[in-house]
């Protein structure tokens, strides 16, 4: 529990940022889970089409220091390998 007015504040801050996060987060986590659906399923095309938004989302949740930019780029070097098998 908070003791002082900045430790509450502090607190308020921390649970907004939490909440943000969190939210950037699982839009990340739900298109990746997308494209993964679109490989499993042997749909090239559409795994080709969704590609470039997601690893652009993947991106954008680095840049807010969402996730750790090398978390970002191993994620996205391993998506773009799966849809390039894809493809022959």
């Amino acid at each position: 529990m908070a003791n002082t007015k900045s430790a509450e504040k502090r607190h308020r801050q921390n649970e907004q940022a939490r909440a943000r996060n969190k939210s950037h987060r699982s839009r990340m986590r739900t298109a990746v889970k997308q494209l993964n659906a679109a490989v499993e399923t042997g749909d090239a095309k559409a795994a080709k089409e969704i590609l470039p938004g997601i690893l652009g989302l993947i991106d954008a949740t680095a840049q807010k220091r969402v996730i750790h930019a090398n978390t970002a780029s191993r994620t996205k070097s391993r998506l773009a390998k799966r849809v390039a098998r894809l493809e022959g």
